[in-house]
């Protein structure tokens, strides 16, 4: 008795097995050039490759901090909200640029990745509602706070992003080989 049971498990066990090797569910659809165009904004880090076309400068980028509701999180001043800080603080130029803290725009190895981030991840909630020319002004207005770039009015774009020389661009450790099951190193800094 107890091996008629056992079989009549298995035997609804195969009609399970059965449908899942269906060729599909039905679910779901071919997502559309226009979807596939929204999602692809991946940009080179280094080079830039792949940067649209747009332009901006600091003095927009301060205009749009306040107007776009930056500063509703990160404060006025880049610093003093409830969101990560923006703005190094005052101090001396320490002798690791990693005492500075997680400030994307001095940590930062590459000024395409600060574009990058904001236009991927910025504002919170309303993702990717910035324009190409409103995240090369915030990305300016980023860099002109931190003393990356002197003039305010120097405009970004494609061409001049890339070529913007971070201050922490050659403190980064290269990666170790991680192998399975092993431990991270003290010294490394994530």
């Amino acid at each position: 008795m107890q091996s008629l049971k056992i079989l009549a498990v298995l035997i609804s066990l195969l009609g399970f097995a059965a449908q899942a090797q269906s060729p599909t569910y039905g679910v779901g659809r071919a997502p559309t050039p226009a979807e596939i165009a929204a999602w692809d904004i991946a940009i080179a880090p280094v080079t830039g490759d792949e940067l649209p076309a747009g332009s901006g400068n600091a003095d927009q980028g301060s205009e749009l901090f306040m107007s776009k509701g930056c500063a509703g999180c990160h404060g006025t001043d880049g610093h003093g909200g409830m969101a990560p800080r923006l703005v190094k603080p005052d101090m001396a130029v320490p002798d690791d640029p990693w005492r500075w803290g997680r400030i994307l725009p001095i940590r930062a190895p590459y000024a395409p990745v600060i574009w990058d981030f904001i236009n991927r991840g910025m504002p919170l909630g309303q993702e990717g509602s910035l324009t190409a020319d409103e995240v090369y002004s915030l990305t300016a207005f980023l860099l002109w706070l931190n003393g990356v770039i002197d003039d305010d009015q120097m405009v970004l774009n494609a061409e001049t992003l890339p070529q913007i020389q971070m201050p922490n661009r050659d403190n980064w450790a290269e990666l170790p080989e991680w192998l399975p099951n092993q431990p991270r190193l003290p010294e490394y800094p994530y």
